[in-house]
């Protein structure tokens, strides 16, 4: 699935904005591969689905 970035990029390795890929979903997180390239959990409702 394929998401876009909406919540805040203080302190972590997401661009707002920027579409991102995702690995899974685990109750309520992604796991998205993020600017380090590594994968993390973040909280799904800072993301709109652009592609499932």
């Amino acid at each position: 699935m394929k998401v876009r970035y909406l919540g805040n990029t203080e302190g972590i390795s997401l661009t707002k904005n920027k579409i991102y890929e995702t690995l899974d979903y685990e109750e309520g997180f992604l796991r998205v591969i993020d600017d380090t390239g590594e994968d993390y959990l973040y909280d799904f409702e800072k993301f709109q689905v652009i592609e499932e």
